[in-house]
């Protein structure tokens, strides 16, 4: 599954990354883009769980 997602760095130098599911916003941050990504993964992921999607699911963050 691909998640369209945006990153960027905000005014205190904190890397934000947000993505939306169905009508669900998803967030991520950290000190790097990476890490901003990898909690993004992890709150897209809960999500997909709650809604029941299998947990062999792949999702990719095409993020901007």
């Amino acid at each position: 599954m691909r998640v369209p997602c945006t990153v960027e760095q905000d005014e205190d130098g904190v890397w934000c990354a947000h993505a939306h599911l169905d009508r669900v916003g998803c967030n991520g941050e950290g000190d790097t883009r990476e890490e901003a990504l990898a909690d993004l993964r992890e709150a897209v992921l809960l999500v997909l769980e709650d809604s029941g999607a299998s947990e062999e699911l792949t999702v990719v963050l095409d993020g901007a």
